[in-house]
């Protein structure tokens, strides 16, 4: 069975991210000045639309996502037991 857990720890977001070969991205164009935009975790790799996807610092990923009061829900691996990439952003519970 497949679980998911959910976090705002830094740490464990960059390492879940890193072990699965995940960059900090932002999709491009949808920032102004000092604000990132729309942030992703990108997985080059498995991905074709790299186009789509500007890579951005930890800090500047952290700095948006404390912003926007978020929390990472995230899934260790697959119900046939291969690692996954599933994630999303949800609203930080208060």
């Amino acid at each position: 069975m497949s679980t998911s857990a959910q976090t705002h720890d830094h740490k464990k977001i960059q390492k879940w991210t890193e072990e699965r070969e995940g960059v900090p991205a932002k999709i491009k164009s949808t920032g102004k000045e000092e604000d990132d935009g729309v942030i992703r975790i990108h997985f080059p790799k498995h991905s074709d639309a790299d186009d789509r996807f500007e890579e951005i610092t930890w800090d500047d990923f952290f700095k948006n996502f404390e912003k926007n009061k978020l929390d990472f829900l995230y899934q260790d691996k697959k119900k046939d037991g291969e690692i996954s990439t599933f994630h999303k952003f949800v609203s930080r519970e208060k």
